[in-house]
């Protein structure tokens, strides 16, 4: 075995450490040696019980150690705790240590049990053009009137009663190109003239919508709502009650939007915070890289003939 690097005796460093001691004593001889007296009398003790086969290295591995759990041991272990047995009672079952029973678990990855409740497949989906589905979506956004105690870090700035203002976006499902507006309330005069603006907008990037997809807001099942997609002729579709993964890619832009933009700034008022919005949407629309799209904005699944001032 090789000396430690820092290791002040060799096992020939070791013998003459031995032999000076006595030449010339104990105290003299690990001062000589630069080691503590105690060391000295240990690798002379050694030497003395078993030659120099005692001065030479050896291995840091202890003596004795712990039981393991035999095979058919391990095999009950894991079995218990399929069934979904605390480790403490499975350790108990077996009369062997806690330790022992949590390390064996815990090297085949049962440490934590999954959810009794089995997770629905995941269904992913993309249509071919843009313009076959719109995702429109809402989120609350507290209003900002002075730097808060999150920023400040000081628990008495806090503003009680800013109320509360409403990010509305659209978002298309084949190329994830973004509409968004910062708007008052989410009423369903609100939210259809959202709407519209929504539809005009994406109209001049040169996609024609033909379905939208909602969650089942009040809004959304108003009747002006209704109207001015059968205006346009525009299929409704919901989403299934109380799943918000069925509008995965609405609520994927969402936590985006608040990372990105409306919580990753320390804006000083809400007005602030929405004139940002519209630079960070172009950005969102034209720069930033999305890996579902193999890393390309979502304005590049855009016919760039039809937008070709709009790709700077």
């Amino acid at each position: 075995m090789n000396s430690h690097e820092n290791a002040r005796l060799t096992a020939r460093g070791r013998a003459r450490l031995v032999a000076r001691m006595g030449e010339i004593g104990v105290n003299a001889a690990a001062a000589e040696s630069g080691v503590s007296v105690r060391t000295a009398y240990k690798w002379r003790a050694r030497f003395e019980r078993e030659g120099d086969a005692g001065l030479g290295d050896r291995s840091s591995r202890p003596h004795r150690v712990r039981s393991a759990l035999s095979a058919a041991q391990q095999d009950r272990v894991l079995a218990l705790r399929q069934d979904r047995r605390p480790i403490r009672d499975i350790a108990e079952a077996l009369g062997c240590p806690y330790a022992t029973v949590r390390r064996c678990i815990v090297r085949h990855g049962l440490s934590r049990l999954p959810s009794v409740e089995v997770r629905p497949p995941v269904v992913r989906y993309e249509h071919e053009r843009p313009g076959e589905m719109l995702h429109l979506d809402t989120k609350k956004l507290g209003r900002i009137e002075k730097l808060g105690h999150r920023i400040t870090g000081n628990p008495r700035d806090h503003t009680r009663g800013a109320g509360w203002e409403v990010l509305h976006l659209a978002v298309d499902d084949h190329s994830r190109l973004a509409y968004t507006e910062v708007l008052a309330d989410e009423r369903k005069d609100t939210t259809t003239g959202f709407l519209k603006r929504a539809l005009a907008w994406f109209a001049e990037h040169s996609v024609t919508t033909r379905r939208i997809m909602t969650d089942n807001g009040m809004a959304y099942r108003s009747q002006p709502f209704a109207d001015a997609l059968r205006q346009q002729g525009i299929r409704h579709i919901f989403t299934k009650p109380y799943t918000p993964r069925t509008n995965g890619k609405a609520e994927r832009f969402v936590q985006t939007a608040l990372r990105e933009w409306a919580y990753a700034y320390a804006y000083r008022h809400s007005s602030e915070r929405t004139e940002h919005l519209a630079r960070w949407q172009h950005h969102y629309n034209h720069h930033r890289r999305h890996s579902a799209l193999g890393y390309q904005p979502p304005i590049s699944r855009i016919p760039l003939n039809n937008v070709s001032n709009l790709n700077t």
